[in-house]
């Protein structure tokens, strides 16, 4: 797949402008005692192998699927579609949820190889706007040079969801952003 020449220059701002929100924002997920010391956040280097066009399989019926939460909670999501695509020869599936039908958006949480020992153990997030992650052609633009931590990476004071079992890949996801070494972040090591 052809990616478009500035992508690499988008992510960089992205990451750049993410690094500012976190070190400067009243509401950024990095604890006040961390951030003087804050450099910004780890990423794997942009790589367009870890960014697709894919077709959206959408579900016939929509089941509501109940998703554990960092905190022993529970939220729920609808299993919307699913995009299949292939890493390093082996083909892959991942479901695509949305808090309600009414959502436009499609939320995507994954854990991989790397889970644990290069990112962050309980897993990553993707989320996919239509207004901004769909080709031309229709077909939405799953980047995992995107993929990012929940806030609970950085503190414990925030909810998270976990990761669908449905969702853990067998391959890692070299791409998106590292572990992030916080004094306050969930524990995923004790799942």
């Amino acid at each position: 797949m052809s990616a478009p020449t500035d992508w690499k220059e988008t992510l960089e701002q992205h990451r750049r402008n993410k690094d500012s929100y976190f070190s400067d924002n009243p509401q950024s997920p990095i604890p006040d005692a961390e951030r003087h010391d804050f450099e910004g956040l780890r990423y794997y280097p942009p790589d367009d192998d870890y960014r697709f066009e894919l077709d959206l399989h959408e579900h016939d019926e929509k089941e509501q699927v109940v998703v554990a939460t960092t905190t022993e909670g529970e939220r729920e999501y609808l299993r919307w579609g699913e995009f299949r695509f292939d890493v390093g020869g082996e083909r892959q599936t991942l479901q695509a949820y949305r808090r309600d039908a009414d959502d436009p958006g499609l939320w995507m949480p994954f854990r991989d190889e790397t889970s644990g020992e290069e990112t962050y153990g309980a897993g990553r997030y993707l989320d996919l706007h239509p207004e901004d992650d769909r080709a031309d052609d229709g077909r939405w633009v799953v980047d995992f040079n995107l993929a990012y931590n929940p806030f609970c990476a950085y503190s414990a004071r925030y909810e998270c969801p976990m990761v669908p079992v449905e969702n853990w890949l067998a391959v890692a996801i070299e791409a998106g952003e590292k572990t992030y070494e916080s004094s306050e972040g969930y524990d995923a090591t004790a799942e």
